[in-house]
């Protein structure tokens, strides 16, 4: 009797819970806010330091040590963030195997967080790389096992959806840092064009609001998680259809509990996914890092205006997450990246011609340049295309090993990742010293790693879920909470 009720489980359809998934996605509206608001503002604040510090006579020639610094931090990510997935993938306790962590780093991060802009407010560039250090270490605690909470229970056919959810819950949160960063404008705590900030610093909470609100917008985030997300009891709910997942997976060979060393065709294809991985993250992230700097220093605009590119971006990100997983169902999730980094490169190429024809004039001081419209175009494009990447590239890698690898997995793809964060400030900042580069060199930066990661990934074999019944439409709302 037993074994026919849990054979009629398996041959259920398999369905996405999405209230379930939107609740799980609170645990990335958390971390992408807090690196938003981390990214927008910290490499400005460490450029206006070095340069009081250094006495430099540009801005330009203390990017490579913003860089360094900014690197620092996911030098040390890379490091923690697969002990750390590893460690949940072995914790047993009452509230779950990954929940002690996100409520342990993301309070003592929402804490920490606001001291970064008092350090910087009273010139303090020790104190402000210390707390930024203490805040990466504590997201790094909860990041890895956070994103590990949504392939924990969800079955492997539905993980690129269930991906595109939590990235659109994500990107709401970033969205909220992006408006705080428009309503409290940093170039005006700056002052004109930055120039005023050494003599003449501006009110401390237009740069604190943003920090306060988004540790409290995390910790609402956390509570919530904690409160709706009973782990132990839904992975245990989910453990038929968990079983049906394995069976259809989508890799070459089949992937068991155990603990056999990986086959050669899934280790190469793990190989080359996080290859590919690091070099559109050495693109991406070499992009956002300087991003603020270029709109503010080189293109003469107000720091609210890429705030709101940040927006339209944001924008075409959410329509890819949200499109994402049905266009890997119909095409397999290789060629789904694929198309995705074929806009990302087309983009940036198109950024690099119109950004060299098109000279930037020099204001009058007093006075800021208009942000230029055809950056708005390319970074809806750009954003549309590199969420169809990062919608299906975590799948396919946690889509390779078993459910008690999960978090050693996501290790993995972090690791990949942040390495390329760690290199890629370092490296862009050092080329920002010579005088042909500059900031102009960026969107060419960026083309030929996005290239490579192109060329990389076409030697990813595609393999298509296993045909089965996954529930669609109304049907897939038919849904126990």
């Amino acid at each position: 009797m037993e074994q026919k009720k849990e054979t009629a489980l398996q041959e259920q359809p398999l369905k996405l819970n999405y209230k379930r998934t939107l609740i799980i996605g609170f645990a990335f509206f958390g971390i992408l806010l807090l690196w938003q608001v981390y990214d927008s503002w910290c490499p400005t604040f460490l450029t206006e330091l070095f340069t009081e510090a250094l006495n430099a006579s540009s801005r330009e020639e203390v990017q490579y040590l913003v860089g360094i610094m900014m690197a620092v931090d996911n030098l040390a990510a890379l490091i923690m963030l697969p002990i750390f997935g590893h460690l949940s993938d072995k914790t047993h306790t009452k509230i779950g195997k990954r929940m002690p962590y996100i409520l342990v780093g993301t309070f003592c991060c929402a804490v920490a967080f606001p001291f970064i802009p008092v350090f910087f407010h009273f010139h303090q560039l020790a104190g402000t790389i210390v707390m930024m250090a203490v805040v990466v270490f504590f997201a790094m605690i909860y990041r890895n096992p956070a994103v590990a909470l949504m392939p924990d229970i969800t079955p492997k056919p539905l993980r690129s959806k269930a991906n595109g959810l939590i990235n659109i819950m994500g990107y709401i949160g970033g969205a909220c840092a992006t408006v705080l960063g428009i309503i409290f404008v940093l170039s005006t705590y700056l002052g004109t064009n930055g120039s005023n900030w050494l003599s003449d610093s501006g009110n401390i909470w237009l740069i604190e609001a943003p920090f306060l609100i988004g540790s409290l917008l995390m910790i609402i985030s956390a509570l919530v998680l904690f409160f709706l997300i009973k782990e132990n009891e839904i992975e245990k709910e989910m453990a038929p259809q968990m079983k049906r997942g394995e069976e259809l997976a989508a890799v070459e060979d089949k992937i068991t509990e155990d603990d056999k060393p990986m086959s050669k065709a899934n280790k190469t294809m793990l190989f080359l996914i996080l290859a590919a991985e690091f070099c559109w993250f050495m693109a991406d992230n070499g992009i956002s890092t300087f991003m603020g700097n270029y709109s503010l220093y080189y293109l003469h605009c107000k720091t609210s205006s890429n705030m709101i590119n940040t927006i339209v971006g944001g924008v075409g990100s959410v329509i890819g997450f949200a499109v994402g997983g049905l266009i890997a169902e119909k095409i397999g999730r290789k060629w789904t990246i694929v198309s995705g980094l074929i806009l990302f490169v087309a983009s940036l190429l198109i950024w690099m011609i119109v950004g060299n024809v098109i000279s930037v004039p020099t204001p009058e001081a007093d006075q800021y340049n208009s942000f230029p419209i055809y950056l708005y175009i390319i970074w809806f494009v750009k954003g549309f295309g590199i969420s169809l990447v990062h919608v299906n590239s975590f799948p396919m890698v946690v889509e390779l090993c078993s459910s008690k690898k999960i978090g050693k997995f996501t290790g993995y793809y972090y690791a990949s990742s942040m390495l390329a964060q760690t290199i890629t400030p370092c490296l862009l900042g050092l080329l920002m010293l010579s005088s042909s580069f500059g900031f102009k060199g960026l969107p060419l930066y960026a083309l030929i790693f996005s290239a490579i990661s192109l060329v990389i990934f076409f030697f990813v074999k595609n393999i298509k879920n296993s045909k089965t019944t996954i529930k669609k439409g109304l049907a897939a709302l038919d849904q126990e909470d």
